[in-house]
């Protein structure tokens, strides 16, 4: 008489395949889980899925040893073989599931420093419609530009490139002052300033430090945007190097190791602020260390002047801002935001908004009648405060309202008209900034920036791609698209009068941008 032998149990496999799907099902389909989010709990459940197949066909099929061994010894030689294959090169985007790419593959040859012409020789020609913006985040670091007067229809009346060449690494934006445009990247184990003429792309002058920020995710290089103020340009690296040079010749002045000084723990993503300038000081940001949350230095000398605050440093840069009739420093820090007096760094302000668990990067947004909006990624959404004056001189904050309906991840939103416009994880969105209602969210853009121009908003999308869209809390409409990068981009665009500098780690290019008549 034949025995029966029993089958492979392929119904666990049935099962645990069905759960999956669910599981994954229910996880896209939740409005205000943010990308990232649904992107690792989709690649968990995913490699719990593997990884019970894998306890399935060692333990429940009923193969042979032999066979399972086999298996086991195919599944083995497949990891050697990718891993010589393949290496991680950062992520894939903001939702931080690593991108791999074939080992062999190069990246972009940078242009020859060599080929620098002499700054003395280097006259820069007045250009019309040219303009400046000395810092991050536009001419008064609200992601707002004024008078612009863009043309709408790219169709008819296409921008126009001007220039285009390969640049270090780095997610540092433009700064443009005179002609001439500022920035940072990373050149083999240095960390550079780089000065390029705005409308031909030469590269006027380069200064290096040797210094070299590199995590995974986040890739190498600077990643705060150079402040150029009254002939001078002042950079943070990502090491913490804040360094004063000349503009005209990118001679140092003076050079400060910031978070080395002061004993500062580096933040994870590396030192992403800007500095920000003002009459004779220098203030830059600190680290993952329980203060100072900023500190100040003499513009003239680099000498220290003050430090302040007690949470851990954010990727937000300071602004200055006048609430409730008192002109402070506003600071988005690790789990708070706080005022000082800019003279020398006393708390004027301390509210605790959020955990220190994620990320913060958005700018602060301060709104008329003395409120200001707050927003981050990663779950946590906005919040808009309302400035009082407090006792002995200080500010009291009272929260208005709380939403997850605005969640920027490496965005920045701005006002007009009372409406608030950025990304809410990788979708324009606009919100009543006085409610907190969303009144519409529509396209998809990832992990991008946006910089609002007039009743307009430029998005430089992640993808790399620019769309020029309307601001209006009616609704949401794109008027223009134009393929200026191809590969993934976390730098903001900066637009100098009709002129749009964009880069990312890969390459940068210039843009003579269409206006109305």
């Amino acid at each position: 008489m034949q025995t029966h032998r029993p089958g492979h149990r392929p119904w666990f496999l049935v099962v645990v395949g069905a759960l999956a799907v669910v599981a994954i099902a229910v996880v896209q389909r939740q409005p205000e889980l943010e990308r990232n989010q649904q992107a690792w709990a989709t690649a968990a459940i995913t490699l719990l899925a593997l990884l019970l197949g894998l306890i399935w066909f060692l333990f429940l099929s009923r193969f042979s040893w032999r066979t399972r061994g086999l298996g086991v010894l195919f599944l083995a030689l497949a990891a050697f073989g990718f891993s010589r294959l393949l290496r991680i090169d950062g992520t894939a985007d903001g939702r931080g599931l690593p991108k791999f790419v074939w080992r062999w593959e190069a990246t972009p040859a940078l242009p020859s420093s060599a080929a620098v012409p002499s700054p003395e020789s280097a006259v820069v020609t007045p250009v019309a419609g040219l303009a400046d913006v000395p810092q991050f985040y536009g001419p008064k670091r609200d992601g707002v530009v004024r008078d612009a007067k863009l043309a709408r229809d790219w169709n008819a009346n296409p921008p126009k490139e001007l220039w285009r060449h390969p640049i270090g690494a780095g997610w540092s934006a433009f700064a443009v002052v005179g002609g001439r445009a500022f920035t940072q990247e990373q050149r083999g184990e240095n960390e550079a300033v780089t000065c390029y003429d705005v409308v031909s792309g030469l590269l006027r002058w380069i200064h290096t430090d040797p210094a070299r920020f590199f995590q995974w995710q986040g890739g190498e290089g600077p990643r705060a945007t150079p402040t150029v103020d009254r002939g001078q340009v002042f950079t943070y690296g990502a090491t913490g190097i804040l360094t004063c040079l000349d503009a005209g010749t990118g001679q140092r002045v003076w050079s400060r190791d910031v978070l080395k000084e002061n004993h500062i723990e580096n933040l994870v993503w590396g030192v992403s602020a800007s500095p920000l300038v003002f009459e004779d000081t220098v203030v830059v940001t600190g680290g993952a260390t329980n203060g100072p949350t900023l500190i100040a230095c003499e513009r003239a000398t680099g000498e220290p002047l003050w430090k302040a605050g007690t949470d851990k440093a954010s990727y937000s840069s300071p602004i200055l801002a006048t609430l409730a009739g008192t002109r402070v420093i506003l600071s988005v820090n690790a789990a708070t935001v706080t005022a000082h007096d800019p003279a020398n760094g006393a708390v004027l302000l301390d509210f605790h908004w959020t955990d220190d668990k994620w990320p913060k990067a958005a700018q602060p947004v301060v709104l008329p009648g003395d409120q200001v909006f707050l927003s981050a990624g990663y779950g946590m959404g906005a919040v808009l405060l309302q400035i009082k004056p407090g006792v002995d001189g200080k500010l009291a904050a009272t929260q208005l309202w709380k939403s997850v309906r605005m969640k920027t991840q490496f965005n920045s939103a701005a006002v007009r008209d009372g409406y608030l416009y950025g990304l809410d994880d990788g979708m324009l969105a606009c919100l009543d900034a006085a409610t907190g209602e969303r009144k519409w969210k529509d396209g998809r853009y990832g992990s991008g920036q946006t910089l609002l121009v007039d009743d307009l908003v430029l998005i430089q999308s992640e993808s790399g791609p620019v769309i020029l869209a309307t601001a209006r809390p009616e609704g949401f409409q794109e008027l223009g698209r134009l393929p200026a990068l191809s590969s993934k981009t976390w730098n903001h665009p900066i637009l100098a009068g009709r002129y749009l500098l964009l880069r990312n780690d890969r390459e940068a290019v210039c843009y003579e941008l269409p206006v109305e008549k």
